[in-house]
C-alpha cells in the first residue's frame, strides 16, 4: 500500500495541474496552410487520393516513404526477436511434439467461448483493414487485432492447436513475407507507368466495380494487414514453446 502513495500523488498533481492549466490555452481555431491542403485533397482536388479518411491518406500518400520506413523498424524488431529464439529445424520438429505436462488447454466452457470470439475478431480485423481508407484503422490496426485471435487460441487450447490445423511459425513468416512483398510491389508498380515510386492517383483506379477503393490505399492496408497479424502470430508461436524444451535444447547443446 504505502508503494502506491507516490504514485498516488504524481497521478494527483498531473490532474489538479492539467485542471488549472487546460483553460488558460488558447484553442486553435484555424486550419493551418498544410492542415487544409490534405483536408481540401484527400478527397477532392487535383492531388486528391479519393479517401475520405484523410489521416490513412497522409499516412500512405502524401508521406507514404516515412511510412514504409516506420513499417521497416517494426518488421526488423520481429525479425530480432524471431532471431533470438532461432531453432534448427530439427528442434522445430520436436518443439511441436505435445509435452508429457501438456493438459489439452482449458476447459470446455472456455474453448466454446474462445471459437465465437475468434470468429468475431477476425471479421472486424478484416472490416478495420479493408475499411482503412473510409474510417478510421488501416493495416497496422486490423493487423493488430488480427493477432488477438491465435493469442486467445493459445491461450485456450494450446500452440499445438495452430500447428495441427497447419498454422506453424514457418507458415507464419511465409504470410508475413507475402505481405511485405506485396507492400514492395505496391509501392513500385508506379515506375513501370512511367509515374513515381508510390504514387497513388492516376496510376491506380479510385473505384474498382463503382466500390471507391482510394487507389493504391486499400491495397497497402491489406498487405499491411496480412503482414502484421502474420508477424506477430509468428513471435507468439515461439513464445508459446514450453520452457522445459528450451532447457532440453540448452542442455544437449551444453553436451555437444
Amino acid at each position: 500500500m504505502r508503494k502506491l502513495i507516490p504514485l498516488a500523488l504524481i497521478l494527483a498533481i498531473i490532474f489538479i495541474g492539467a485542471y488549472i492549466i487546460t483553460p488558460k490555452l488558447t484553442p486553435q481555431i484555424q486550419v493551418r496552410p498544410l492542415g487544409e491542403f490534405y483536408l481540401e485533397n484527400s478527397y477532392f482536388g487535383g492531388y486528391s487520393a479519393k479517401s475520405p479518411e484523410v489521416v490513412t491518406a497522409i499516412l500512405w500518400d502524401y508521406r507514404g516513404v516515412d511510412t514504409l520506413f516506420e513499417t521497416s523498424v517494426f518488421f526488423l524488431a520481429i525479425i530480432g526477436s524471431l532471431t533470438l529464439f532461432r531453432l534448427n529445424k530439427k528442434q522445430e520438429k520436436e518443439a511441436k511434439q505435445k509435452t508429457e505436462e501438456f493438459s489439452g488447454g482449458l476447459t470446455l466452457v472456455i474453448k466454446s467461448v474462445t471459437k465465437i470470439i475468434v470468429a468475431m475478431i477476425l471479421a472486424v480485423s478484416a472490416s478495420i483493414a479493408l475499411h482503412g481508407h473510409l474510417t478510421p484503422g488501416g493495416g497496422f490496426q486490423g493487423g493488430s487485432a488480427l493477432a488477438v485471435a491465435p493469442l486467445l487460441i493459445i491461450a485456450a487450447y494450446s500452440k499445438y492447436a495452430l500447428e495441427d490445423h497447419g498454422l506453424d511459425k514457418t507458415r507464419a513468416l511465409i504470410l508475413r513475407s507475402i505481405g511485405l512483398l506485396g507492400i514492395a510491389l505496391v509501392a513500385l508498380v508506379p515506375l513501370l507507368n512511367g509515374g513515381f515510386i508510390m504514387q497513388n492517383q492516376p496510376i491506380f483506379p479510385a473505384e474498382v466495380g463503382r466500390q471507391l477503393v482510394s487507389g493504391s490505399l486499400i491495397y497497402y492496408n491489406f498487405f499491411e494487414f496480412l503482414a502484421v497479424g502474420a508477424g506477430f502470430t509468428a513471435v507468439f508461436l515461439l513464445l508459446a514453446i514450453p520452457e522445459s524444451v528450451f532447457k532440453r535444447f540448452l542442455r544437449r547443446e551444453a553436451h555437444e
